[in-house]
């Protein structure tokens, strides 16, 4: 038996859906935003190429990790000389703070005493350059060295600053008693700051800006730890063998300077370079700033995790170099531009300038001292940023999805570019050139 509503007739009177005005939900306009499915496809995507060059790589150049490498760098005493220079920094920073307490009980000749933390500082950066250039350690070694190093003296200018500081206001109070200005808002003041143990606190705590009193946590998480550190053993570990096993295969091609080889066979390697290169510095970016930062935060009880910003949404050059790394931009905004525009009177984008040599400076410090040579690459990398920034904010202005893909292909290209030119002038002094 059929009933009324299932007749045609029936079933051709229903009405219609309303036809009003819709944009496709592919259309920015449309206002949606559940793209989820997009980027499980993205990850199916990635591990299947993934899984293709990894055996492709496998087939054509055989299993390059070195898996005993880390009983072979106990072995080489040409490792040990970097660790020993690790320990040397301790001399410096115990002298640095020596200073402060002597510059807090002296009256007078305070200038000598100023003079002599500056000359201590700049030996921060200048006595790493001449013991590895006479001990000549072991490349990896002297890079994580220096980096130690850069961090200590830019920790300890920020502690220099802020007890100078600290020392005026103090100062101001004993001259004028109605002087109502706080010297810190948290139970340690100055100078009671001037421990051992709140020094050594700061200098591994994971900022580089000093203060009194820093916010912290009640307890350790034992869970978090356990998370963190299995994240930095997995990524570390998978950092090596993609260096082993994709990157150095594509270095040792070099064979000749690269204006012997043709435009297309540069930018063929390139590109081959390109991609590994970048998937190892976001490893890097995620086992460094996540994983380590938030494990030396939850071990120090260290309340302010904010380590990174969204950079990955920048839409130019200097919303990524803000956001990228937050430690750096406080410190470069409270202890450089801020006291040359309001204090000196700098202009806005002088102040700007004067931060991004700095920064590339320290770029350039970082490759240079532990390679040995002298080299211009990575500092004029990053200069080259500074109109490549200018271009790609037009480009935002039109459009900040155009924006944000000029950001990641300046990322993905530029550093292979380096990478290339120095490997070109290591490969002329350790081989050519004998």
């Amino acid at each position: 038996m059929i009933s009324v509503s299932d007749t045609p007739l029936h079933r051709s009177s229903m009405p219609s859906p309303a036809m009003i005005e819709r944009p496709s939900l592919l259309s920015a306009s449309s206002g949606y935003e559940n793209y989820r499915g997009f980027l499980n496809l993205l990850y199916v995507i990635l591990g299947i190429g993934s899984s293709h060059l990894v055996i492709e790589n496998i087939l054509k150049y055989g299993l390059l990790v070195e898996f005993d490498w880390p009983l072979r760098f106990l072995k080489d005493p040409t490792n040990w000389p970097s660790v020993f220079l690790i320990l040397l920094i301790n001399l410096f920073i115990l002298f640095q703070y020596w200073l402060e307490i002597q510059l807090m009980k002296v009256t007078s000749v305070k200038k000598l005493f100023i003079f002599f933390e500056i000359i201590n500082v700049s030996l921060i950066l200048i006595f790493p350059v001449i013991y590895i250039h006479h001990r000549q350690p072991n490349a990896v070694g002297a890079f994580v060295a220096v980096c130690l190093y850069s961090i200590v003296f830019l920790k300890l200018v920020s502690y220099t600053h802020i007890n100078y500081r600290c020392r005026l206001v103090l100062l101001r109070k004993k001259h004028d008693e109605t002087n109502s200005v706080v010297i810190s808002n948290g139970p340690i003041v100055y100078p009671n700051n001037l421990t051992i143990k709140n020094l050594y606190y700061f200098l591994l705590a994971p900022t580089l800006c000093y203060e009194l009193n820093f916010p912290r946590t009640q307890r350790i998480r034992k869970t978090f730890l356990c998370r963190r550190f299995g994240e930095i053993l997995v990524i570390s570990s998978l950092q090596y063998c993609l260096g082993q096993q994709w990157i150095l295969p594509i270095l040792r091609t070099l064979d000749r300077p690269l204006h012997h080889y043709s435009i297309l066979e540069n930018i063929e390697r390139l590109l081959r370079l390109a991609l590994p290169n970048h998937l190892i510095w976001l490893l890097l970016f995620y086992v460094y700033f996540h994983s380590t930062l938030n494990l030396l935060a939850e071990l120090l009880c260290f309340g302010d995790r904010l380590f990174y910003r969204d950079w990955w949404n920048a839409t130019d050059l200097y919303e990524f170099w803000n956001r990228w790394n937050t430690s750096v931009y406080d410190f470069c905004k409270r202890h450089v531009y801020h006291p040359l525009v309001d204090h000196y009177g700098f202009s806005r984008s002088l102040g700007t300038l004067i931060v991004f040599v700095i920064s590339a400076f320290f770029h350039e410090y970082l490759i240079s001292v532990p390679l040995r040579m002298i080299r211009p690459w990575s500092f004029l990398a990053m200069i080259l940023q500074l109109p490549m920034g200018l271009a790609v904010r037009r480009v935002k202005n039109e459009n900040k999805t155009y924006g944000n893909i000029a950001v990641w292909v300046s990322l993905i290209l530029i550093q292979p570019i380096a990478i290339l030119l120095y490997i070109q002038d290591l490969f002329y002094r350790d081989f050519v050139k004998h």
